[in-house]
């Protein structure tokens, strides 16, 4: 996985419009003395709550120690549930770091090779095409051409009948390469599912226990994991969204009131996203990868995950050893925006 590079769990349908708050000036490149970028980085993010615009959890650390830790905003509008510093949030795509993860430490342990084809790993998956022509390296760097919309319902059914690997297999199995694998790169939920298709194979464990075992456990990430969407733990932000079917494009601002998401989730998250953690358990992942405790990591992720009534961003390894965690219960550009002005105090932004 590249890093540095956003990623949304439902790429065609993110509502990355600017929002009612102006990203502010951009300052002098970093060192920021940190009092004054903890006090800037309160006044915007009181800015953007302010104007219902973050509602959420913003984690800044210096190493592996907090140095602003702060919620804001509501994690269920209906019972009036605020959210607090050990609210879970929908990941959206940052999962797929996880994945990532899990594919390289089988790698390293020469379980699989990043060049074997899917159809040395999969030998009866469905499409012939992907099975001989599409390797594990162009899974892992969207270049792969595999297609398909995994967060279609399942014939008779709804997006809640959708809750396991073969479950999200079964809607892409027999989409055609979308171009001759490793000619270009193209974002790719479902290459990500034959991702945890093959993890699956391999370790002959579920998608979700493998994580667990391999990444959350270690780490001591307690409050992370994928939940079916209707039995959610306690302290869990349900996802509200202005985004309307049929009434918005890609990339305009979204019109109407916040509206409650869990209709528009498939039934449990997967390998290409859609699991929960909180700001807490995300930087123990950071430190996790940096101490050994977690191999084979990516490092220096700059990595968002974003869909209607959700927006994540964690930024790792910032300019003067910062490590910064955005999660919100909005449509993106939510937690984007507060990255992307934390990325520009410290000199870090493109």
């Amino acid at each position: 996985m590249s890093t540095r590079a956003a990623s949304s769990l439902l790429v065609c349908a993110v509502l990355a419009a600017a929002g009612p708050v102006a990203a502010p000036a951009q300052q002098p490149a970093s060192p920021v003395p940190q009092t004054q970028l903890v006090a800037r980085l309160q006044a915007y993010v009181d800015s953007l709550a302010g104007a219902d615009a973050f509602s959420g959890v913003v984690l800044l650390a210096h190493g592996a120690d907090p140095v602003y830790l702060h919620a804001w905003g509501m994690a269920d509008r209906e019972a009036g549930r605020a959210n607090n510093l050990d609210t879970r949030f929908n990941l959206g795509s940052i999962n797929k770091v996880f994945t990532a993860t899990v594919t390289r430490q089988l790698a390293a342990e020469g379980r699989l090779s990043l060049d074997d084809t899917v159809g040395r790993l999969l030998p009866d998956y469905l499409n012939r095409d992907v099975a001989a022509g599409v390797t594990i390296r162009q899974l892992l760097e969207h270049r792969s051409g595999v297609g398909g919309n995994i967060f279609a319902a399942p014939a008779g059914g709804t997006r809640h009948d959708v809750r396991s690997i073969r479950d999200y297999l079964r809607l892409i199995a027999d989409t055609p390469l979308e171009f001759v694998p490793g000619t270009r790169e193209q974002y790719s939920n479902a290459g990500y599912i034959v991702l945890g298709a093959v993890i699956e194979r391999l370790t002959g464990k579920s998608y979700y226990d493998v994580v667990r075992e391999r990444i959350f456990q270690p780490a001591g990430m307690p409050s992370t994991d994928s939940y079916a969407v209707d039995s959610l733990p306690a302290n869990t932000a349900v996802g509200y969204t202005r985004f309307q079917p049929g009434m918005n494009t890609p990339g305009a601002p979204a019109a109407g009131v916040w509206r409650p998401n869990p209709d528009l989730l498939p039934g449990r998250g997967s390998s290409a996203g859609g699991g929960y953690s909180t700001a807490g358990d995300l930087l123990r992942f950071i430190v996790a990868s940096h101490d050994g405790r977690v191999r084979a990591a990516p490092r220096g992720i700059g990595v968002a995950g974003g869909a209607p009534g959700l927006n994540a961003a964690v930024e790792e390894d910032l300019p003067d050893g910062y490590h910064l965690v955005v999660l919100a219960n909005l449509d993106p550009p939510a937690a984007g925006r507060v990255a992307r002005a934390v990325r520009g105090w410290l000199g870090a932004e493109n």
